[in-house]
């Protein structure tokens, strides 16, 4: 991995969950430097470390004033900025196509004609095209039919991205590489990070790190629908490789699903925690969330593996438990992000 030495990198969203760990990793394989746009919208800026090769831009990649300070010097270019998600999104359409669209368009339009730049990776959504079923699932593939039917316009920005992926590729050789995510959890995701984005889905964010909290302060896990959905659940660390191996490996043009292949249900999710946390609290059983028709899903590893060499190692018990040691030991800080949405949260109508 001695590919990224003395080489500037660009990573658009780069204070979030993923974007700060893949900051760490690109760090630790010697780039030279490392630019980090991001609005601090669903982030917060001490989730960077504090590097001297760190160059830091607090802003959206679609203001005219952030783009303008890009230029022709970058080898790898890291898409990560997105509008944190399906919930958020259904709530207010129009800030999502601000913060998880516009920003694609307007990134692929500046650079476009960069010429150092080897590779753009583009963080896509499984959740866009997997099926959208509650009965047996099958691995989705990369070139699974894509449907009109789009559960939340989170889903339908993703997708679109792809597209513009697709085209910038074609029709100005961009070297773009699309890395389609599953559901990534592990140390370092901060509930209530950034500012509060009008519904409680601000905090409880993301399944993992909501149950994890819960669990940790003896609560009740929730469980739409009885927990029978299911997920793909990738650890962190794995994500990341699989981002470098993208950079690294990819194909331009193509799209490759970083995903573990394992189809865990959200009921056993819930279990494994409580068993990891020592919660004895009860199962919160609830109605099934009437927007989210994609029940069953898991992403296909045959490509990624074939082509990029890349495969999920972190078991989830694994995974899970150094998850939880890591909550347990920031729990103070994020009760502090948390506290800050209490009062918007309290007061929410739907």
């Amino acid at each position: 991995m001695s590919s990224f030495n003395g080489t500037n990198i660009l990573v658009v969203g780069g204070a979030g969950f993923v974007g700060s760990n893949l900051v760490r990793r690109l760090l630790a394989l010697d780039a030279a430097s490392v630019h980090v746009v991001d609005n601090l919208l669903s982030a917060e800026r001490s989730n960077l470390p504090d590097d001297t090769r760190i160059r830091f831009t607090e802003g959206s990649i679609a203001d005219d004033s952030v783009l303008s300070e890009l230029h022709d010097v970058y080898g790898y270019i890291f898409h990560l900025a997105t509008y944190h998600g399906n919930q958020s999104s259904m709530h207010d359409p129009i800030a999502d196509h601000d913060n998880n669209l516009i920003t694609t368009l307007k990134l692929f339009e500046r650079i476009k004609a960069f010429s150092n730049l080897k590779k753009v990776v583009y963080a896509g959504a499984g959740c866009a095209v997997a099926e959208k079923t509650y009965d047996q699932a099958h691995a989705t593939l990369e070139d699974a039919p894509i449907s009109l039917q789009m559960d939340s316009p989170y889903s339908i920005s993703k997708i679109v991205g792809e597209f513009y992926a697709v085209y910038y590729f074609n029709r100005h050789a961009l070297p773009t590489v699309r890395a389609r995510f599953q559901n990534v959890y592990g140390p370092g995701e901060i509930l209530g990070a950034g500012k509060w984005r009008g519904t409680p889905a601000t905090v409880w964010r993301n399944v993992t790190p909501t149950f994890i909290y819960k669990a940790l302060h003896g609560e009740s896990l929730p469980l739409e629908g009885g927990g029978v959905a299911t997920r793909d659940f990738i650890f962190v660390d794995d994500i990341v490789e699989g981002l470098i191996c993208c950079a690294l490996k990819g194909e331009p043009g193509d799209v490759y699903n970083l995903a573990s292949g394992v189809e865990t249900s959200i009921r056993e999710l819930a279990e494994m925690i409580n068993e990891l946390t020592g919660n004895h609290a009860p199962l919160d059983i609830r109605e099934q969330r009437d927007w989210d028709h994609s029940g069953k899903r898991f992403g296909s590893t045959v490509k990624s593996k074939q082509i990029l060499g890349f495969e999920s190692l972190m078991p989830i018990e694994e995974g899970l438990r150094r998850t939880v040691a890591w909550t347990y030991k920031n729990i103070s800080y994020i009760q502090s992000c948390v506290d800050r949405h209490r009062n918007a949260m309290f007061n929410y109508v739907t």
